[in-house]
């Protein structure tokens, strides 16, 4: 049952951006993208207050810079289609469990960005939980 709501059109936008963030990761760092987003929807705080839908979460200004490039734009495949049907539906992984931003930095991950503290790093990506009291909606069961 999907966490939040997604036509056919939301599974291949989200697709499109699990792809074009993280294609490079394989299929766990795609599906660490989708946790993110999918947190931001459901979080509805902190930068995300009134982003309810996946388009406005992906079109989020200064969100995702994957979208300023062509291959964001590229038609969406079934594997990563798959991935954002999990990420829909509410599969949560380490450490995108309840984070709510991530990024690759050149180097070692800081332990706060944004005043948010680093709950790990998958790969390239270091991933940043809200603190305490903050986006409590994130923590909640499905």
């Amino acid at each position: 049952m999907a966490v939040v709501k997604a036509r056919e059109n939301d599974i291949d936008l989200l697709a499109r951006l699990l792809r074009a963030e993280a294609e490079g990761e394989g299929e766990t760092g795609m599906l660490l993208v989708g946790n993110v987003g999918i947190n931001r929807i459901r979080g509805n705080c902190s930068d995300f207050k009134g982003i309810r839908t996946i388009p406005q979460m992906v079109f989020q200004p200064h969100a995702f810079e994957a979208t300023l490039h062509g291959y964001f734009y590229q038609r969406a495949r079934e594997k990563e289609k798959r991935l954002a049907r999990r990420s829909v539906n509410g599969e949560r992984v380490w450490p995108g469990k309840f984070s709510l931003w991530y990024f690759r930095p050149e180097g070692d991950c800081p332990p706060t960005w944004y005043n948010q503290r680093l709950v790990g790093r998958y790969k390239l990506h270091c991933f940043y939980e809200p603190i305490a009291g903050e986006c409590d909606n994130i923590y909640n069961t499905f």
